[in-house]
């Protein structure tokens, strides 16, 4: 039986770790041909070589010829791009708004939102030369959806990320491309863990604590939504953002009202009237 993903080709940013290695896998997994392109060359090639009818191309997504070199590598090599996944990020500036460096304000918008114009704008090229009614696939985050989830320059480059999906869905939707991103909540990556400094155990139990469902995250339900959206399952759906969060954007907790007795509260005149 055939994978959801059987003939397409797909470039993924940030491909070599984390969430992306993860789509990588899956996509691999669903017959998807891959690019994977990333910073990390040792990872990267050391993937591609792993999951077999895959290329690795060195990208930082910073540069503009990057980008567009990883998606000509794509398109020389199997004739076409079906799917793009706009994923490298890292946590970029932290800190006070009143203490932030410039420089580092504007490093975190160049890889976290320049990056993905970069892919948007060459996707969308390579799939209107090859007639392709692909998919651009963006990592958002669900710190783009409010205040207090990320960083300032990090919720501010996702923020965009959203807005720039939405606007470039508008665009391409007659052409049949579909522009989505996907919004994970807290991930457990070597990222963060080597951020943190916290074990595996550690930030699962704490990933579990803040879920409303209980759960922890790994990179693996992140490449699941990816997929399912690069697929053709997913062919009426464009300018979305799935949110994957085990419901902490649903409920950061568990409300009072919700664990009270089942009772209506309020004045004496109005329990009269439904008592």
């Amino acid at each position: 039986m055939g994978g959801r993903l059987d003939g397409k080709v797909a470039v993924i940013t940030g491909g070599a770790s984390g969430i992306g290695e993860a789509t990588a896998r899956m996509f691999a997994a669903e017959g998807a041909r891959l690019v994977i392109a990333d910073m990390d060359e040792s990872a990267g090639e050391a993937l591609a070589h792993e999951l077999g009818d895959a290329q690795f191309c060195k990208t930082d997504v910073m540069i503009e010829a990057n980008v567009e070199a990883a998606i000509a590598r794509a398109t020389d090599t199997w004739g076409k791009l079906d799917c793009m996944v706009n994923n490298a990020g890292f946590v970029g500036a932290v800190g006070s708004i009143r203490e932030t460096p410039h420089a580092h304000w504007s490093a975190t918008l160049a890889v976290l939102l320049d990056g993905v114009f970069f892919g948007c704008k060459h996707a969308a090229r390579a799939m209107q030369d090859s007639l392709t009614r692909g998919a651009i696939l963006n990592t958002a985050s669900v710190a783009g959806l409010r205040g207090g989830f990320g960083a300032h320059a990090y919720s501010t480059a996702k923020h965009a990320v959203i807005g720039l999906t939405r606007s470039v869905a508008s665009e391409l939707a007659p052409e049949g491309v579909r522009v989505n991103a996907v919004a994970p909540g807290a991930v457990v990556t070597p990222l963060i863990q080597n951020m943190t400094g916290m074990d595996d155990d550690t930030l699962r139990a704490l990933a579990e604590k803040a879920s409303p469902l209980g759960q922890a995250m790994y990179p693996k339900e992140i490449a699941g939504a990816f997929t399912y959206l690069a697929s053709d399952d997913a062919a009426h759906v464009t300018g979305e953002v799935l949110t994957v969060d085990a419901g902490v954007m649903m409920a950061p907790e568990v409300a009072d009202f919700h664990k009270a007795d089942a009772a209506f509260l309020g004045p004496q005149s109005v329990l009269e009237r439904v008592g």
